[in-house]
């Protein structure tokens, strides 16, 4: 009934003056990459190895973050979604902005307002030179006032549109801020298995160089070493311990962060516990067209609302330069007393009709159009950089992913070579055939091989949550998506 009346109203001010707004065209370009986006990344034979395949007509499912096949990962983020007040005060947000809207749409309709007064009033004659002319008299005076504000040239639908796309843009920085905080969960659960992963390869090391020191010690006991080479080996196992205490922090920070992003305080300890070896790295990735990224973009969608908002006011500032047409009204009733108050004859009322035109103000009003104008030319612009910058993301991303690949094939090999290597050296060094500092060599490469593996296999991870995230993160397949502005992104 509402929406009839509004209708109603809209269809009888006429057209509204200032420009109808248009969707900035879509970017024609078919990929990311001056060259064609290879059809899949490299692979290696190992945990977190497997090739990754680009796919142009995969869509994002809504809960992204499933097909990492992490039960943790899953109940980590259904906590942040439900406590991380960051999204409690986007909704809040959004709630506002559609009440703006509301209100604003109340200026279509005419206003109507009630008055009562009564008052009692006593009378000197004095002031007129007659003191003893003295009297008491009450007056009573129920009024309807109704006011009606003619939107003869749209400015109060044009103001109307721009809340509207405003409630717009608090829609998509809803979205965006779903996205955020999605992404940064996945992405703070990888580093704190990345950082157990190099905890544990740490570990290890100190281990094998531990049982490294007591080998020389034993030559050392049996002349077959220098007392230089098991200080050597000593402020070596000294060093790589040092290494131990900054990934404890790093661990202990990231966990801080966990319980920060599902809304508890650092005392509260998040729920699960991130290794990679509990984690699946998804093999087929989808890669929107950028036709598609301008409607799937939460960031973009959002800017595409200002920049909306900002051509509904020059609208709102040409008619505000034009005539203001009023139509006020009141009907009541004026007496001495309360019992004759609706008696006969005490019925007044009024109408009139205004018309106000500014004739001088030193060029206020051709300014603020002006200014309106420019600031939907400074909005368009900044849309222009928004999608840019949202390509250049994408485009970002798919190298990460082909490169960090690469990556982690070199960085099995030159594991799997440095293991060799230290293995070979030792038995040489058991048998007098090398020195020690080749051997104290074996051991550096093959630390930073262990390190650097445990590295590239998480890169892999993040690099495919940085994607999810880049193209949209799905949110036009989430339930809270209105439904209406989730089948426009779906269908483009």
């Amino acid at each position: 009934m509402k929406r009839t009346a509004l209708a109603l109203v809209l269809s009888l001010g006429g057209c509204a003056v200032g420009p109808d707004f248009e969707r900035p065209a879509a970017p024609t370009d078919t990929g990311y990459t001056p060259e064609p986006l290879a059809t899949q990344t490299a692979s290696v034979r190992m945990r977190g190895g497997d090739a990754q395949h680009f796919l142009a007509d995969r869509d994002i499912p809504g809960d992204w973050w499933t097909l990492f096949r992490s039960r943790p990962l899953n109940q980590l983020i259904g906590q942040a979604l439900k406590a991380n007040p960051d999204l409690d005060a986007a909704q809040a947000a959004l709630r506002q902005a559609q009440e703006n809207v509301y209100a604003e749409q109340g200026a279509l309709f005419p206003q109507a307002s009630f008055n009562f007064q009564a008052e009692k009033q006593r009378f000197s004659g004095a002031t007129f030179g007659q003191p003893s002319n003295i009297a008491t008299f009450g007056l009573v005076t129920p009024q309807l006032n109704i006011s009606y504000a003619l939107d003869v040239w749209g400015g109060t639908r044009r103001q109307i549109e721009s809340l509207e796309a405003q409630a717009e843009y608090q829609r998509f920085q809803l979205e965006a801020t779903y996205l955020t905080l999605t992404s940064n969960v996945v992405v703070a659960a990888v580093q704190e298995a990345s950082l157990r992963g190099q905890i544990a390869a740490t570990q290890d090391i100190i281990r094998d160089q531990a049982q490294s020191l007591k080998l020389v010690r034993d030559r050392f006991n049996l002349g077959g070493a220098s007392q230089a080479d098991v200080l050597t080996q000593e402020a070596q196992l000294a060093q790589t311990r040092a290494t131990l205490p900054p990934l404890q922090k790093q661990l202990a920070q990231t966990r801080n962060q966990l319980a920060a992003l599902v809304g508890q305080l650092p005392s509260h300890e998040a729920a699960g516990m991130f290794a990679l070896d509990s984690m699946r790295l998804p093999n087929d990735l989808p890669v929107s067209l950028p036709s598609q990224l301008v409607e799937q973009r939460p960031d973009v969608r959002a800017a595409e609302a200002q920049l909306h908002s900002a051509s509904a006011q020059i609208g709102v500032a040409t008619a505000n330069q034009l005539p203001q047409f009023s139509i006020t009204g009141s009907l009541g009733t004026a007496s001495n007393n309360f019992t004759n108050m609706f008696a006969p004859g005490t019925g007044v009322w009024s109408i009139a009709g205004g018309i106000t035109q500014t004739l001088f103000d030193a060029g206020t009003l051709l300014h603020r159009k002006r200014a309106a104008v420019a600031a939907f030319e400074q909005t368009a612009a900044q849309y222009r950089s928004t999608v840019i910058k949202a390509c250049q993301n994408v485009a970002d991303t798919l190298r990460a992913l082909q490169s960090d690949a690469d990556a982690m094939v070199a960085a099995a090999a030159s594991e799997r070579s440095a293991a060799a290597s230290l293995d070979l050296a030792r038995r040489q060094y058991q048998l007098g055939a090398i020195d020690y500092l080749t051997l104290l060599n074996a051991q550096r490469t093959w630390q930073q091989a262990r390190i650097s593996l445990v590295q590239a296999e998480a890169n892999r991870y993040a690099d495919t949550a940085a994607l999810f995230q880049a193209l949209g993160g799905g949110w036009w397949h989430r339930s809270d998506v209105a439904p209406q502005v989730a089948e426009n992104a779906k269908q483009s």
